[in-house]
């Protein structure tokens, strides 16, 4: 006792000082002690002491009114999870803390507070009040304990529960259902089932089911039977069920659900006890679902997701802490076919549940993703939230699609002649394909028998999938390492392309396509060591400026005639008595050369619609199939050579290359005049045959002004169109003008396109109008940003006089002379994919004043700039330089 504390020492002396003052030191001793009785009471009320903290703080009192910042049932108190409550418990009774009066009868006190005001309530003798209401306070117990034995929930239980708990003020028994029902996959599983599922078969039916029911009989309905819902659920092998009930059928009525959450989400406490619930769920889910193939066993597993789903609150910072991150991470062990159910199931949806659903994942991404600090070491691939919440986000995606307006006529000759192309080059390429090896299609794609390209109006658009804080952390080199090498090991975001914007995805494409050159270059360097034969490693194209279409074209065309692989080495161009050396610059200036030539309306190839600025195939032309494939090789090595080309076509025309056939809603852009009498005539009101007197036979006008007829049908002159077959006309009429007019010139621009991209991941990162993007550019031109991304260098900064007027004089150019300033400096007028801010502009300091003109390094975007003495020589510098800007040289 020496040596202790200071509480020790002090029981020492005390102990002394008694013995002094007793001549009987037994008496001290007896003085001290305590009896083994007295200590057990002491305990028994410590214990009970702790319990009553311990109630108060996950229970609480009752009191709605409650002051107590140590009892749940106070307004502001934070819920506690069991252990911190226990812990808290304890240090409650260290510190003897306020326990709230009248404790454990929290029962009886919510039950009297119906009656008795708060003021009252603290001074009025309790045990008086309740001996009054006793008989209430029995038959309160009675209900509540009517509800001990559920094991599933039905929209009238929920509501009956309600009542009760909104009788007696304590929402405590609620809570525990719920918090039991929705932690239990197997009694979530048989909870809020559709009408029709509480239809059962005779081995179903109660013990005391009269006697005179036979079997067969199947207008007996048994609603709350115990046994009925466990037989649905494990899908027995009952007559009567399999005569109203498909095992594919989504058996949880999802109306009732969202009722009934909208009813449970308005009490804090019951949100929290969902909270939890869903905690201790998930984990369970996914061992279910990992291991024991509990989907294969009960197709209504799926149930489970489906009303934790319906949750409105799901994207609420209290779930994505802990809980929605584990129900996603259970939510991916779902196998595929399961998959495929939620995703026809969600299909159905309105825009509002699936906007809503959106947003959940689309918070959880963005919260993980702006919480961590991601690095090459540290990749968000790595992830497993993220990576979660994405591959759930996907199956919002595909319901979003299928929910949309569908066209499903594919151009199925093309694809399998593209098909059987690909797959000869590959048995004849003898070669190392690794390189190839990535998704092409997405397994949920076959198992839906649907593709992506199929939808052309989505439910939500496209632009609400795209998350920008993802796209700003993720490292697009090693997602493509993941994509094309480790996909089934590493999760890479390029399969999930709604994600990412057209920027990261032209990332994603640049190092496919780079890749693939370096691998031709590697190809033909084995050839030379080996065989001995001097193989070009580039695709070398020397062309005259006179001449640039027949130089180009022949020489093309002897490549995809004698080795088409050939076509996937690095373009590299040269002008004939020029000393400029390619390293980009050269290819963008040959290829708008080129486009400007090939849509010249003198040549007769394509025909231009002043209306639109459209160009579209001439049906008519006189040109051979060898030159549309020689055009469509021109726009595929554009791509692969990361070049962007003044190109107009209809989004018809990417469509069509992506294996669709033109519909009528694509009319709408390529021919808006025809679409529109289209239009009219399918909601022609009137009679079609006496008003408007049109048959099938057709008309047009070609390049130059001949007219042409066509027979829709057989005898289609003798055809009138009617009410009754004006949708079959308007069918025809659209097939022909897209279609079968164009079938031979763009099945030759099909073919001389795919053979460039045809390993590409093209058709799987882009959609229609992204590859339009991704060919023709941007057409916004923003040069606040582009200088804001402009470095400068050879003694210029940002604050230098020249550089200030510069900007001031480009700004103040229009829109015209803009587009020539991009073509002098980048060598396209036109804006990259993710627009101006993306292209990397370097001004450097030309020596001082002088009168020379600014120059360009096209290939690298360097613009060599003197430090000119005064703003207005700057600009007329300027302006002679950007105006007068073809041809190269060395500097």
């Amino acid at each position: 006792a020496g040596v202790g504390t200071g509480r020790g020492r002090l029981s020492a002396r005390l102990l002394q000082r008694t013995r002094m003052t007793s001549p009987d030191t037994n008496v001290a001793v007896r003085l001290l002690a305590r009896s083994p009785a007295s200590l057990k009471r002491k305990r028994e009320a410590a214990k009970q002491l702790i319990e009553g903290y311990y109630c108060q703080l996950t229970k609480g009192c009752g009191n709605e009114f409650c002051a107590n910042g140590n009892c749940a049932s106070c307004p502001g108190f934070k819920q506690l999870d069991n252990n911190q409550a226990a812990a808290r418990a304890l240090e409650l009774y260290r510190t003897r803390a306020e326990l709230c009066v009248g404790w454990p009868t929290k029962k009886l006190r919510s039950l009297l507070y119906q009656n008795i005001s708060h003021d009252k309530f603290k001074h009025k003798d309790l045990k008086s009040v309740a001996e009054n209401d006793t008989d209430v306070i029995c038959s309160e117990k009675q209900k509540q304990d009517s509800f001990q034995d559920i094991s599933y929930l039905t929209e009238e239980k929920v509501n009956e529960i309600l009542n009760v708990c909104n009788e007696t003020g304590d929402f405590s028994l609620l809570v525990r259902v719920i918090g039991r029902i929705f932690s239990s996959a197997e009694k979530l599983v048989k909870s809020f089932r559709k009408p029709e599922m509480q239809k059962t078969c005779l081995n179903c039916l109660p013990k005391n089911t009269p006697a005179d029911v036979e079997k067969g009989d199947k207008t007996i309905t048994v609603f709350g039977c115990e046994d009925s819902v466990p037989c649905c659920s494990q899908q027995k092998s009952c007559d009567c069920l399999a005569q109203s009930v498909k095992p594919e059928d989504v058996t949880v009525d999802v109306k009732s659900v969202q009722r009934v959450y909208r009813k449970l989400l308005l009490h804090n406490r019951i949100e929290t006890a969902l909270i939890n619930a869903l905690m201790y769920l998930s984990p369970d889910v996914e061992c279910d679902l990992s291991y024991h193939n509990a989907y294969n066993r009960d197709s209504n597993y799926l149930n489970v997701f489906i009303i934790v789903m319906e949750n409105h609150n799901l994207h609420s910072p209290e779930y994505l802490e802990s809980a929605l991150p584990m129900f996603c991470k259970a939510m991916c062990k779902l196998p595929l076919s399961a998959q495929a159910n939620l995703i026809q199931l969600w299909s159905t949806y309105s825009s509002n549940d699936t906007r809503r659903m959106i947003e959940v994942f689309q918070q959880l991404i963005t919260y993980k993703v702006i919480s961590n600090d991601y690095s090459s070491r540290n990749l968000v691939n790595e992830d497993d939230v993220v990576v979660a919440a994405t591959k759930c986000l996907k199956l919002v995606y595909y319901a979003n699609l299928l929910g949309g307006v569908l066209t499903l006529e594919n151009d199925d000759e093309e694809s399998s002649q593209e098909t059987r192309e690909r797959n000869l080059q590959q048995n004849l390429l003898i070669e190392d394909t690794n390189y190839k090896k990535g998704p092409r299609v997405d397994p949920l794609e076959k198992i839906l028998n649907f593709k992506t390209i199929d939808c052309c109006r989505p439910v939500i658009p496209y632009d609400e999938f795209v998350n920008e804080s993802l796209n700003n952390v993720l490292a697009v080199d090693k997602d493509y390492i993941f994509f094309k090498v480790d996909s089934e090991k590493k999760f890479s975001f390029l399969t999930c392309p709604f994600l990412l914007t057209p920027y990261t995805k032209s990332q994603g494409l640049y190092y496919d396509n780079r890749i693939r050159m370096f691998s031709e270059r590697r190809i033909t360097v084995l050839y030379n060591l080996v065989q001995g034969q001097q193989v070009q490693p580039y695709l070398r194209l020397k062309v005259r400026r006179d001449h640039m279409i027949d130089d180009a074209l022949v020489r093309l065309e002897m490549i995809a005639t004698e080795n088409p692989s050939d076509l996937k080495k690095q373009l590299y161009v040269e002008f004939e008595g020029e000393q400029g050396v390619d390293e980009g610059g050269v290819s963008k200036e040959f290829f708008q050369l080129v486009v400007e030539e090939i849509f010249n309306p003198d040549i007769g190839m394509f025909t231009y619609d002043s209306y639109t600025k459209q160009f579209w195939f001439n049906p008519t032309s006189f040109e051979n199939d060898g030159q549309f494939t020689l055009i469509g090789i021109v726009l595929g090595l554009a791509i692969y050579n990361h070049c962007i080309l003044d190109v107009h076509f209809p989004m018809v025309v990417y469509r069509k290359l992506m294996g669709k056939k033109g519909t009528l809603e694509d009319l709408a852009d390529s021919h808006p005049v025809l679409y529109r009498s289209l239009k009219d005539v399918l909601e022609y009101e009137g009679n079609v045959e006496e008003d408007m007197m049109i048959t099938f036979k057709v008309s047009y006008n070609d390049l130059f002004g001949v007219p042409i007829t066509h027979n829709l049908k057989e005898s289609s002159e003798d055809i009138p169109v009617t009410n009754q077959n004006k949708k079959e006309f308007v069918q025809l009429y659209t097939n022909y003008i897209l279609n079968q007019s164009v079938e031979k010139q763009f099945r030759a621009f099909n073919r001389g396109f795919h053979m460039v991209t045809n390993e590409s991941p093209l058709k799987y990162l882009f959609r229609p109008e992204e590859i339009e993007q991704l060919i023709c550019g941007s057409k916004n031109l923003d040069f606040h940003a582009l200088e804001e991304a402009t470095e400068y260098d050879g003694g210029f900064t940002k604050e230098s006089r020249i550089v200030r007027d510069f900007w001031g004089i480009t700004h103040s150019l229009p829109e015209e002379q803009k587009r020539q300033f991009l073509q002098f400096t980048t060598g396209s007028d036109r804006a990259p994919v993710g627009g101006l801010g993306k292209i990397k502009l370097i001004i450097t300091k030309n020596g001082p004043d002088s009168d020379r003109l600014p120059t360009t390094h096209t290939c690298f975007n360097v613009l060599l700039l003197p430090d000119y003495s005064t703003k207005d020589k700057l600009k007329e510098r300027l302006l002679k330089a950007i105006t007068y800007s073809k041809g190269f040289g060395m500097l």
